[in-house]
């Protein structure tokens, strides 16, 4: 059975920065039922308290902050990047361990981000990027989804059970 990495606060957790949580959703209490989901706050892991002062990446890119070439600071100033590169390094453990191919993670967040992210100004502007976690799994030849991409995220996991079994279901 594949395992699945998923963001905690999008299984009710309240990890976020603000202390909040988002779900429930139908897909992860189901995966969560099967005993396929592996949970993760990347931030939390990395050390970050709840609540936490928000976070971003000028420019909104993960991939440079583990480059060591950008930082991940907080509105107040303080540069919370080895607290990020700790959960993207705890992650990658958590996917070696339980030999997981996809990840399902919080949207724009600047660990989870997969597709878009803050730039930096603490303003609201989005731009392409993603988190640092979310870079990490990549980079480690994993498939990252957020939540708004749940349908293409059960498509993936049945393509991999499918691969896996050697069997195609039809119906």
């Amino acid at each position: 059975m594949q395992k699945i990495l998923v963001s905690r606060c999008l299984l009710g957790q309240r990890v976020r920065y603000d202390g909040g949580a988002h779900g429930p959703f139908t897909v992860l209490e189901r995966w969560q039922q099967e005993g396929r989901i592996v949970p993760l706050c990347p931030e939390v892991a990395g050390g970050l308290p709840t609540p936490r002062a928000p976070a971003e990446i000028a420019g909104g890119r993960g991939a440079q902050v583990l480059d060591g070439l950008l930082a991940v600071m907080t509105v107040e100033g303080e540069d919370v990047t080895a607290a990020f590169v700790s959960g993207a390094e705890q992650a990658l453990a958590l996917v070696a361990q339980h030999g997981i191919r996809l990840a399902l993670l919080k949207a724009r967040s600047p660990s989870c981000g997969n597709r878009e992210n803050y730039d930096g100004s603490f303003s609201g502007t989005k731009v392409a990027g993603e988190g640092v976690t979310a870079a990490a799994l990549r980079r480690a030849g994993v498939r990252v989804f957020s939540e708004e991409e749940l349908p293409t995220a059960e498509a993936a996991l049945a393509e991999l059970e499918r691969g896996a079994s050697g069997t195609i279901n039809v119906g």
